[in-house]
Formats: C-alpha cells, structure tokens, sequence
C-alpha cells in the first residue's frame, strides 16, 4: 500500500518548523513535521525574543499573557574589567524558555491537524521531480510535494551544502553552554557578559526561573581539559558579575546543556530541491539577542510564498526565487552586522574599550542594536 502524500513535510520541529507548520495548516495545506525529540524538551537557547515577533506569535495562537512572560526593555553589558554598559532598549522584548514555548507551538499545530511525528529521525530525501518526493524516516517512508528543512545548524548528510561547509573551514568553532538558574536579576533586565573568547546572556523566562547561556570557542575548552567547570572557573569568573552569578545563583540543574561545532553564517534558502529556514538557512550570531525572531520571521515569509504557490498564484521556481528575495532582504544584513559586532566582544581591553565609548553615546548604542533587528512583523 502506498503511503500517503502530504503537501508539505517539514524535517525539524523546533521555532522555525513548528511556525511554518502552524501557518500551512491553518490554510488548508496538510503537513507532516518530523522532529527527532519528544516534546517538550530543553535546547540551547538565550530564551530572549525581540518584541519584534510578538504580535506573529499572538496571531498564531500562543497565549503570551496567559504565560505571563516577563517583558525586557533594559539592557547591561560588561567587560571583563568590570565595567557595565547600561542601556533602554527601545524596542525590548520578553522571556520564555523554550521548553515552554516549543510545547505550545507543538500543542497548536497539532490542533491544527499537523501530522507531528516525534522520536522520527529522518535518514534520506528523495526528489523524482520538483513536486514529488520521498522522505526515508526511522517511522518508514513518507511522500511529499514539498520539503522544507528547519533541521537547525547542523547539516544532515541528505543535504549538499559543500559550498557553504568550504566557507566556514578555518572560521572559528564555537560551543554554547546553557543552564536554568534563579538569581536576583531584575525581570525587565538582560545582562550580556563578554570574557576571554566569549560572552554570557542572562534574562529572566517563565517558571521563576533566569536562563544563562554563553557562547565560547571550542579552543577555551580544550585549554581546559574539555572540563565546563573547570573552563567556567578559570575563563569567565575572571568577570566578577559572571562570577557573583555562578556562586551566588541557585541552578535548577547542575548540569548544563551543551552544544559543539557551531558556526554562524549565511547558507542557502533551497537545497537540492529543499526549502530551508531557520539555522538551516543561516545563523546571526547569539550576542545580537535575536536568532529566534529570525527563524519566526523565515517561517512567515516562507509560508506566504508556499500559500501563493498552492493556491495557483505563481509557480514552484517563482515562490523559490521570491522567498530567497525576501530572505535577503530581511536577513542579510543583519547576519553581516552581528559579525562585525561579534569582532568587538569577548576582547579584554577592546570590549571595555567600546563599552565605555558607547555609554557615552546612547544615540550609537540604539544604532547599533537596531542593525541586529527588524520591524515588527
């Protein structure tokens, strides 16, 4: 018996797929997700959203006042050296962790009709032609018209992105470290850390609880015997407000959750065939606050161009080359300044050096920021 064909799959239920998930279905296009977890689970995530998309999510159907998520509209930012840089933010944002809120957006597509298939690797795409393929799981084989791939930054084999793999070989290899904790930090306040080769986020979510969550090189664990107490005693308590954190903070875990081998560029919006969104199609980098406003707004531009092309208003080709379009539009930019940015942090003297300029010029410090954002949309 032959299996059924959906219109869409989706490989990849985190932001970006789930987004994208909700907004075909709610069209009256059936889809399939697959995600190789079972919700709801932890990721390694700043858990800080721009108020950017915080209508999106509302029209979506996640019920932000019920969650009562803590809304963000200052910001501090230190040096090694302890001085720290305050700032209003002039758009702000909110607070949940993503075991919250990828559990809605899971609970809603699924009211949607979404077919979720969870615990489901996927092993291989097939593509017979522009609308018709197989997708080979470890739940059997499924048929689609399209794929779309929200799989994160990590590139399954199935994919060819050689072109972008050779981009970033010799570029630095990252890995970021997340805990749950409660502290005293005000709700309305996130704090960025920067030390040696890094820097630290921390903001108030839901549950009472605070996500701290830094990026650093793989390099700064290697000196360190591939030992994260070990490496977060001798690198970044040498801030004292990351070390005031680390030893005055009640963690939820005492262990974190960690991920390795990441880089942050732009790649493809379609590979052989796959629509991709999210990290899949390219990643800002963390200190800019703002990578899951990012995989929220793809989801939405992908989605409207999908929507044309089922509905017979331009072709497969057109809606490829149009969500490309946009996704440069909206996107390119930003990932260039967040690199920019990304060079003038985790620098002892360099970092203490701008922070100061900056205090004294908050009309730059806005311009800056806002370079990393977008509308709201």
């Amino acid at each position: 018996m032959q299996a059924k064909k959906y219109d869409c799959a989706i490989i990849g239920g985190g932001l970006a797929g789930l987004c994208l998930a909700i907004q075909l279905a709610g069209n009256g296009i059936s889809v399939v997700l697959f995600e190789k977890n079972q919700y709801p689970f932890h990721k390694v995530c700043g858990e800080y959203i721009s108020m950017e998309s915080f209508d999106f999510l509302s029209e979506l159907g996640l019920p932000l006042e019920k969650l009562e998520v803590p809304l963000i509209n200052k910001l501090g930012i230190s040096s090694e050296k302890g001085f720290m840089l305050e700032h209003d933010l002039k758009m702000g944002g909110f607070g949940i962790s993503r075991y919250s809120l990828d559990q809605n957006l899971f609970r809603i597509a699924s009211e949607k009709g979404v077919a979720i298939l969870q615990h489901c690797r996927v092993h291989d795409v097939q593509q017979h032609d522009p609308e018709n393929f197989t997708i080979a799981t470890s739940h059997g084989n499924f048929r689609s018209g399209i794929v779309c791939g929200s799989y994160g930054k990590y590139t399954p084999s199935f994919i060819n992105l050689r072109n972008e793999a050779e981009k970033n070989t010799g570029s630095a290899n990252y890995i970021g470290v997340k805990y749950h904790l409660k502290t005293n930090l005000s709700p309305d306040r996130i704090e960025l850390h920067n030390f040696r080769d890094g820097y630290c986020g921390i903001s108030k979510v839901d549950h009472d609880w605070h996500c701290l969550c830094y990026l650093t090189t793989s390099e700064n664990l290697l000196k360190n015997g591939k030992d994260i107490k070990r490496m977060e005693e001798n690198v970044l308590y040498r801030n004292p407000f990351l070390k005031s954190y680390f030893t005055n903070s009640q963690f939820v875990s005492s262990q974190p959750l960690v991920i390795s081998n990441v880089h942050f560029s732009k790649k493809k919006t379609q590979a052989e065939g796959v629509f991709l969104l999210g990290d899949a199609a390219g990643s800002i980098t963390p200190l800019c606050g703002n990578g899951m406003s990012m995989g929220m707004r793809a989801s939405k531009l992908l989605a409207n161009e999908l929507i044309r092309f089922y509905r017979k208003e331009q072709s497969l080709k057109d809606a490829a080359m149009q969500y490309q379009s946009e996704w440069n539009k909206a996107f390119q930019n930003r990932i260039m300044a967040g690199s920019y940015l990304q060079n003038l942090f985790g620098k002892r003297n360099l970092t203490d050096i701008t922070l100061k300029l900056l205090s004294k010029s908050p009309a730059l410090t806005n311009k800056l920021v806002s370079l990393t954002h977008g509308n709201r949309f």
